[in-house]
């Protein structure tokens, strides 16, 4: 229901935001800027928060708060009002997700966790289809209500009772957590946060996560990884029209492989969850996620490159899945809120540079290649092949997601290499004696 419902506010947010700004695209950046900055300055103080108070009452105080920010969106009228209001969503939001991460292991046997997670994330993403369904439909209905002699008066806006819909979808979700059995302990019961206790928290997490080659190695892969594969989002329009000879409707394939492609990984790792080693199937969904994505933008028609992009879909979501299972698993239960936190803050600072630079990065090589050719464009026989800027920069992409499964890799194996050297070394001191 959350999931349902954050995909339905943010879809209003930005109508809103286009109609109250005159379709200025700045002003929905701004917004969307509202939605990315707090998890750089608020996720790792929310993970303390986490480990610090009951965590299903975070999670209900959340939905709560969330439902009343929304019923104030209808009576927001200019674009200060919206971004604050966007704004408190997110740093909710913050709190909310890494709650439900942290109490999951809690409340599901461990040989389950893999499928809870899958269910979690097709419930996370796969809502936004809906989402935009519902929103589409409930728009067209408060438009048909605000037509209606007995309420024009009202003026119904048409994101108003989407609006009114979705507050509804938070407090049916704070029901149903509140109905939870998620455990509590002696930690969560203090009243106040002590600021000083909560900068040690904070180092402590911090030190974990930099000590512990499984959750480092689970961090870097997803965090460059996301680096690497995101550039898609930004770039994937320009590819299918320079590389592709396609136009908007063959982005919107792409990207329908990629959902649909992520879905089937997921449904294939609950299959097989209990006979692949986590790790193993970690490292190499990274790898996998690389190197379909260059053999996808090698491709010049959209055919192939559509069914690669499904692959490349499909290890994006196997390894999402499997590396918050890592996780789950590896951190104990007090420090599990902190790790998740800072979790997302890399998710979220990941996501922003692959945003804000790949297209930087596309227009650096498109100079680049026009100071040596004035068309990028190379013929084989009768066959024509696009050295653009744009596929330079998604090579290097899917080499730098390659690189952070393999480098994950390595850290594991070292760290199997140490944890069997220390087990074997009594042996060998007790053979000496």
């Amino acid at each position: 229901m959350s999931s349902t419902g954050d995909w339905i506010g943010l879809i209003a947010i930005l109508a809103i935001a286009s109609r109250i700004s005159g379709n200025a695209g700045a002003a929905v950046s701004l917004v969307m800027l509202a939605r990315v900055v707090p998890g750089f300055f608020l996720g790792t103080i929310g993970g303390v928060i986490i480990d610090r108070f009951d965590r299903r009452l975070v999670m209900v105080v959340c939905d709560l708060a969330r439902a009343t920010l929304l019923l104030t969106l209808p009576f927001v009228n200019n674009l200060f009002q919206l971004i604050l209001v966007s704004f408190g969503l997110e740093v909710l939001t913050l709190l909310w997700g890494p709650a439900k991460d942290a109490a999951l292991p809690n409340i599901v046997d461990k040989d389950q966790l893999k499928s809870a997670n899958s269910l979690s994330l097709v419930a996370s993403y796969a809502t936004f289809p809906l989402a935009s369904l519902i929103f589409a439909l409930l728009a067209s209905l408060a438009a048909w209500l605000g037509s209606l002699g007995v309420i024009s008066s009202f003026s119904v806006d048409q994101e108003a009772l989407a609006l009114f819909v979705d507050s509804f979808t938070f407090l049916f979700s704070a029901l149903i957590v509140f109905s939870l059995p998620i455990p509590n302990d002696h930690q969560r019961h203090e009243g106040r946060i002590d600021f000083t206790q909560t900068g040690r928290d904070i180092k402590e997490g911090l030190k974990f996560i930099a000590s512990h080659p499984r959750v480092k190695a689970v961090m870097i892969g997803l965090g460059l990884g996301l680096i690497g594969s995101g550039a898609m989002i930004p770039l994937g329009a320009t590819f299918a029209e320079e590389s592709l000879g396609g136009d908007a409707a063959t982005f919107g394939l792409l990207m329908t492989a990629l959902g649909l492609g992520a879905a089937g990984g997921v449904i294939t790792l609950l299959l097989l969850q209990n006979r692949l080693p986590r790790e193993t199937v970690f490292e190499y969904a990274v790898m996998g996620t690389g190197a379909f994505l260059i053999v996808t933008v090698s491709f010049s028609s959209p055919l192939p490159a559509v069914m690669s992009t499904f692959a490349v879909g499909a290890c994006a979501g196997t390894a999402y899945v499997t590396g918050f299972t890592v996780l789950q698993e590896t951190v104990r239960d007090e420090l599990r809120g902190r790790t998740f936190a800072t979790l997302y803050v890399v998710i979220r600072m990941c996501l922003l540079i692959s945003l804000v630079f790949s297209p930087l990065w596309a227009d650096f090589w498109s100079w680049f290649i026009g100071l040596f050719a004035d068309d990028p464009t190379a013929y084989l026989g009768s066959t024509r092949y696009v050295f653009s800027g744009v596929r330079l920069a998604l090579w290097g992409g899917g080499l730098m997601t390659l690189g952070a499964g393999l480098w994950a890799h390595r850290t594991w194996a070292r760290s199997n290499d140490t944890s069997a050297t220390a087990a074997e070394s009594p042996i060998d001191e007790s053979d000496a004696s």
